[in-house]
């Protein structure tokens, strides 16, 4: 009983996830993720919130987008 409601838990999560965000992947040298994990941490955020904020920085329309998401 636990097993099947875990694997519809699963793909409830998983459509809410592919219906609301896109997926990027990102491949750093070996020893690169250490450092990037260790900054994110110092900075309070995650790698996943570190990279969106840096992102956002260097591209202008993604600033607007968040801007008029939560508006």
């Amino acid at each position: 009983m636990t097993e099947s409601k875990g694997n519809s838990q699963t793909r409830a999560k998983n459509k809410y996830n592919s219906k609301n965000y896109d997926s990027l992947r990102i491949v750093v040298k070996k020893g690169k993720k250490a450092i990037i994990s260790q900054y994110a941490q110092e900075q309070g955020k995650s790698i996943n919130g570190l990279v969106n904020e840096l992102l956002e920085e260097k591209i202008p329309q993604l600033k607007v987008l968040k801007e008029n998401r939560t508006e």
